[in-house]
């Protein structure tokens, strides 16, 4: 296979499996798409190795295996596979931070054995690995620079979106996969339990309980527009879009009454259209 056929499989991945991302990033410059889509190809394999049938036994040492592999690609010996052949050409032409791979897959590690959250902090800890490492690996790529105060700001958009998946995916992650990320003090405090997640309970402290955390996220991603400058000119549109469109999820759960406990609720094509239109709007006015 070819470089071309290689970033092609990754561009397959991501269109299937994130709609948002995909509408965002597709717009990206052919190399920094290309970038993505093999960042985004490795993630999902890591998440996939996860959520696959199998026995804790074998789930952890697909994930430590995957370890062993990011240790070769790290030496320059990488498997003949085309994700990794994907990733090898984005390393020689942006920086990759290797460190974040592993970030990435210590995350998926935490859901083997997993456990729900007693706090918000542990919350943190777990987002910052499954998503804030993904802002981190894309941020040099997208922005040309390496900056300690990019980084936080890219970790932190990486929170929203995973805050954002969790208040999405409540049933989902419930009924498929026996998981509850609501962090069990947040459930305490607003007298919300785990029988009444089963039950499909929307009650006032459900809906309190999920707006903490969903102004915790928007906070977030208000945070993180104005530093949209910071990036290339020609990444600032895409990324600012998909950043957008994931928050718009959050209202897409409010319009249908917060019944994220028995459907998923998405953005439709043409609100996203609307919302990249808003991103020129702010675009225009911020870099004015």
């Amino acid at each position: 296979m070819t470089i071309e056929q290689d970033y092609e499989y990754c561009r397959q991945i991501i269109k299937h499996h994130s709609k948002t991302f995909y509408y965002g990033f597709s717009t990206l410059p052919r190399e920094e798409a290309n970038a993505v889509y093999a960042i985004y190809t490795f993630c999902r394999t890591a998440d996939d190795l996860v959520d696959r049938p199998g026995t804790a036994a074998d789930k952890e040492a697909a994930l430590e295996k995957l370890m062993q592999d990011i240790d070769c690609f790290e030496k320059g010996q990488h498997r003949d596979t085309a994700m990794w052949r994907a990733l090898a050409d984005v390393r020689e032409r942006f920086p990759l931070d290797i460190a974040m791979l592993r970030k990435q897959v210590a995350g998926q590690q935490m859901d083997i054995a997993f456990r729900q959250p007693d706090t918000l902090e542990a919350l943190y800890l777990y987002s910052s690995h499954v998503a804030g490492s993904v802002g981190e690996l894309l941020y040099p790529i997208l922005a040309g620079e390496d900056t300690r105060e990019g980084r936080q700001a890219a970790d932190s958009l990486g929170i929203a979106m995973q805050l954002t998946n969790i208040l999405r995916d409540i049933g989902e992650d419930y009924r498929e996969h026996q998981r509850i990320y609501i962090p069990a003090e947040l459930m305490q405090h607003y007298g919300y339990t785990q029988e009444q997640i089963q039950h499909h309970e929307i009650t006032t402290a459900f809906t309190a309980l999920w707006e903490s955390l969903a102004e915790d996220a928007e906070a977030r991603y208000e945070a993180f527009y104005p530093l949209i400058t910071t990036y290339k000119r020609t990444c600032r549109k895409p990324l600012l879009t998909a950043a957008m469109v994931y928050a718009e999820i959050l209202e897409e759960v409010r319009k249908h009454h917060y019944d994220c406990l028995t459907q998923r609720n998405k953005v439709s094509l043409m609100n996203k259209n609307r919302i990249s239109q808003r991103a020129v709007r702010y675009l225009k006015e911020v870099e004015a």
